[in-house]
């Protein structure tokens, strides 16, 4: 059995353009009871019916992500309105309740159920209950190392498992944090993850009163841009001795922010091991970074099951989208320092920018329109990428949507032209591939 590429699915577009660079299947979100309840295309049941008719049509599955942790108000809507979506033949449920898993065992019998990674599924044993309760495929917790996932793979040789190889990585257990729902009343359990261990928290000068609590001795902050920036040590009760700095400067202090993972580099040793799906975390992604993570992934799979090296040229393709940093996450040992990003708590690209997007082409009047999404120039090193390969060429000459020749694409939100004969020519690249090809502007 070949290993799957699984990649998010935020939206139609971003389904269509994973499937374009190589993806076997797509998971999305069902309307409130998925752990992204924020505003997407899928929060309408028609448009849920729509990919999963248009991925069976091109041979590809679709996923749907029922894992929220349901009170009791959920619980009691639930079946009601699963039922239209049970309808559609998804091909599997995501699920980590145990109730709601139940209630769907006990009404579709023959629904494929996946266990979510929200379920902390950690060892064999934990497998084989689920297993043993009608769960087609394990979703594998994060919190794995690559030698545990092998040992799953042989106590548990019948039940399909699935990890997790890119993307954002929580401070919380695979997920089941209470950072959010404890400073903004939104659950990230119920779906409304505000990202609180991302944002940026300062540190305060303490002191003690008569009654033993702890205090701001002022409203400002420790660290002032005069001064070299103050540690705060963290000393653990059970270790006295060893202290921890948790550093802050003008920028505040990033103690929670996990970087973000990336596990090309074990695409092989998973193939090898026997994993039947690799997936990429990112559903409130563009569809750029689907379709890049999509086209890098694909590539390392389909070289790992013809027995080929690795390319290291796919960590540097990876480093082009905008990212917090890159960690194995648990599938080596690590120092410490090496989990969190300290310094900042934002996304940064510095090698590549998104320019532009191909819309559409003409042959009649030999135009390429481009969707801007950054400023470019005449004489601009770019890059286009497309399902059938990455390749540069050099940018000599641009129109804006009037037909006049221009030398600056201004930025997001204008359409400019490309010369299409001279694209085919120099890239010669497929109609097919055209569709959904995206421009890279390279950054000196």
């Amino acid at each position: 059995m070949a290993t799957e590429l699984l990649s998010p699915a935020g939206t139609l577009k971003s389904m269509r353009y994973a499937f374009a660079y190589g993806s076997d299947a797509v998971y999305a979100g069902q309307p409130r009871y998925s752990l992204r309840v924020r505003n997407n295309e899928f929060n309408k049941i028609e448009n849920i019916g729509a990919a999963i008719k248009e991925a069976h049509s091109i041979g590809k599955k679709f996923y749907l992500a029922s894992n929220l942790s349901p009170h009791n108000d959920k619980v009691r809507s639930y079946l009601r309105d699963l039922e239209p979506v049970i309808a559609m033949a998804p091909d599997a449920l995501i699920m980590s309740d145990p109730g709601l898993i139940m209630l769907v065992r006990e009404q579709w019998p023959e629904q494929e159920v996946h266990l979510s990674v929200q379920a902390n599924a950690v060892n064999y044993a934990t497998v084989k209950f689920w297993a043993n309760n009608g769960i087609k495929r394990v979703i594998l917790s994060r919190e794995l190392s690559i030698d545990e996932i092998a040992e799953i793979r042989q106590q548990c040789p019948d039940t399909e498992l699935e990890v997790f190889v890119h993307g954002a990585l929580c401070i919380a257990y695979s997920g089941r944090c209470l950072l959010s729902g404890y400073m903004t009343h939104r659950d990230s359990n119920q779906g409304a993850c505000t990202n609180s261990c991302r944002w940026q928290y300062n540190v305060h000068e303490a002191k003690e009163t008569e009654t033993g609590d702890l205090i701001a001795s002022s409203d400002t902050a420790v660290w002032t841009p005069d001064e070299e920036p103050a540690p705060v040590l963290l000393q653990e009760k059970n270790r006295p001795g060893e202290y921890m700095p948790a550093y802050e400067d003008e920028h505040g202090t990033y103690i929670m922010n996990s970087k973000d993972l990336r596990a090309v580099q074990h695409v092989q040793r998973l193939v090898e091991i026997g994993v039947e799906s690799l997936k990429i975390e990112g559903r409130t992604k563009s569809h750029y970074y689907v379709a890049r993570t999509a086209q890098i992934y694909r590539a390392a799979i389909d070289a790992a099951e013809r027995g080929e090296h690795f390319d290291m040229n796919w960590m540097a393709e990876l480093d082009h989208l905008a990212n917090r940093g890159y960690t194995e996450g648990f599938y080596r040992r690590h120092v410490p320092d090496e989990y969190q990003n300290y310094e900042e708590g934002t996304s940064a690209n510095p090698n590549q920018q998104f320019v532009g997007e191909v819309l559409d082409f003409d042959r009649q009047h030999n135009t390429l329109r481009i969707d801007v999404k950054n400023r470019f120039e005449l004489g601009d090193q770019l890059q286009l990428i497309s399902p059938e390969g990455n390749q540069n060429f050099t940018l000599t000459s641009m129109k804006n949507k009037h037909g006049e020749s221009i030398d600056a694409a201004p930025g997001s939100g204008h359409i400019v032209h490309f010369d299409l004969q001279q694209i085919e020519a120099e890239l010669g690249i497929s109609d097919d591939a055209l569709r959904y090809a995206l421009i890279m502007r390279y950054i000196n």
